[in-house]
């Protein structure tokens, strides 16, 4: 079921957001959360090419493997 969020945007935002939307061909209210779930997935998964670059880096494996491991036992440096 749908949910209700109400936004105070500044007249400017706004009528960007708006202008955005319609460009897009969708109502506001999609186009706002079709825009925050992208970023919000951009900003947690890496893109193949960046995932194809980490796994091409046989050193920075094996210390992401260590660290696992580490982490698994409860063993190892932490930093917060």
């Amino acid at each position: 079921m749908a949910k209700t969020v109400i936004l105070r945007l500044e007249n400017d935002v706004y009528d960007e957001l708006r202008k955005a939307a319609v460009a897009d061909r969708r109502p506001l209210a999609t186009f706002i959360a079709t825009a925050a779930l992208t970023r919000i997935r951009e900003a947690q998964f890496v893109s193949r090419g960046e995932m194809d670059e980490i796994l091409g880096d046989d050193a920075l494996v094996r210390r992401l493997k260590t660290g696992s491991q580490q982490a698994r036992r409860r063993t190892g440096e932490f930093v917060a």
